[in-house]
């Protein structure tokens, strides 16, 4: 019908309990889907049925199974690390910001969900990481930096360190508007991964105790 494949969403990889999936279903998204008139509980149900669909995924976003296999663990921990050192090695490190990740997020299912969402491992669980930010600079005057809010063709708004938000209108190249991503990198992989890719790179993670 022309929606998004919540099989490869990195919102609703990334969603735990709803603080995801619920926001968009009751606020809509600009220019896209509509808001869905239902209560908060009704939504957290939905978002909680969309995690449970995640947790018996077929190939390459395909419908799921009926039943969950017995577990995700079917790829090559080596061919996993290949893949690993080609694609991620630039941001991520085994020994640096991944060491011990399979031990903070003990579940395969949930590590997979993780890693190709993007987020980070913590501490209870997985937490989202850096926020977008951007850096705009007028012609006439310094950088301004600070989070994202909102970025079209016509204006930038962006949240200033002491919590107000400050807009800038655009046209063409000015001002300057540079966006710093986190997460751009995983959301460019995305739709390359194939199902080998990330179950071989789950099974080389679950090696990261």
């Amino acid at each position: 019908m022309g929606g998004p494949n919540l099989l490869r969403s990195m919102l609703s990889l990334s969603d735990r309990e709803g603080e995801k999936i619920v926001p968009v279903i009751l606020n809509g998204v600009q220019g896209g889907m509509p808001p869905i008139p239902m209560s908060p509980a009704d939504a957290k149900a939905v978002a909680s049925y969309v995690r449970s669909v995640l947790g018996t995924i077929g190939g390459q976003g395909k419908p799921p199974s009926e039943q969950a296999p017995p577990s995700i663990l079917v790829g090559n921990a080596e061919a996993g690390k290949v893949f690993f050192d080609s694609k991620c090695a630039g941001c991520h490190s085994a020994t640096g910001d991944l060491k011990g990740i399979a031990t903070k997020i003990s579940d395969p299912k949930i590590l997979q969900n993780t890693w190709v969402a993007g987020a980070r491992g913590g501490r209870g669980g997985a937490r989202s990481g850096k926020p977008i930010t951007v850096a705009v600079t007028p012609k006439a005057g310094k950088t301004v930096e600070g989070r994202l809010i909102r970025i079209d063709d016509f204006v930038v708004t962006l949240e200033m360190p002491d919590g107000t938000a400050r807009s800038f209108g655009r046209e063409g190249d000015s001002p300057k508007v540079v966006v710093n991503d986190p997460l751009a990198g995983h959301r460019a992989l995305l739709p390359v991964y194939s199902d080998k890719d990330m179950h071989n790179v789950t099974a080389f993670l679950v090696t990261l105790q």
